[in-house]
């Protein structure tokens, strides 16, 4: 079976992305991980990917100033050296420039904790209950020019309860990620593969 090259951005523990690398250790798996790259060199996501014999790279944005887009050309060049087809972006605290989303058009990923198109952006859990919602949830989407404003590939919804905060919605919304962001992965390579000349 052809497995696409999975590259994971992280920035933070990257409970996301231990999620794809469980889903990935099935050979059945359509995504093969290849390499976890972070903009933070203190990522405890790093540390895990890399007892798990993953591949690990970073770009420390800060070394970069306001050149937003001198970092993704350094981050672009290890990306293409470890052979990425696919882009999971996996609590990637980073707001792409146009430059590297035309890049990976139509090959990049993102998870956010909303129903989109509701809640783009921050905050959202609190955003939510503040609505007086019914239900909260998570929602994997292509990566496009706007923020968390791609098509939407799966959703998961979560009921919110009376009493729940912005943190004990979040704890409940995260287990439905860890089960949806792999799904989602998997759908979105059989949409590659399917278009992939032989």
């Amino acid at each position: 079976m052809t497995r696409l090259k999975l590259a994971i951005l992280i920035s933070g523990r990257g409970s996301n992305m231990e999620a794809l690398l469980q889903a990935a250790e099935d050979p059945g798996y359509p995504a093969q991980p290849v390499l976890v790259a972070s903009n933070r060199p203190d990522a405890k996501g790093l540390e895990t990917a890399a007892s798990a014999g993953i591949a690990t790279a970073f770009v420390d944005h800060k070394l970069y100033g306001k050149d937003r887009e001198a970092f993704e050309r350094a981050l672009d060049a290890i990306l293409e050296e470890a052979g990425t087809e696919i882009i999971a972006l996996a609590g990637f605290m980073r707001v792409l420039t146009p430059w590297f989303v035309d890049k990976w058009a139509g090959r990049m990923i993102n998870i956010h904790p909303s129903l989109l198109p509701k809640y783009k952006g921050l905050h959202t859990h609190q955003r939510a209950i503040d609505a007086g919602d019914a239900e909260g949830g998570c929602s994997v989407h292509w990566v496009s020019a706007g923020v968390d404003d791609g098509e939407v590939i799966a959703q998961a919804r979560v009921p919110i309860q009376p009493g729940d905060t912005e943190e004990t919605l979040a704890a409940r919304v995260l287990v439905e990620e860890h089960k949806l962001y792999p799904q989602a992965l998997a759908m979105a390579c059989q949409r590659l593969l399917a278009t992939k000349p032989d």
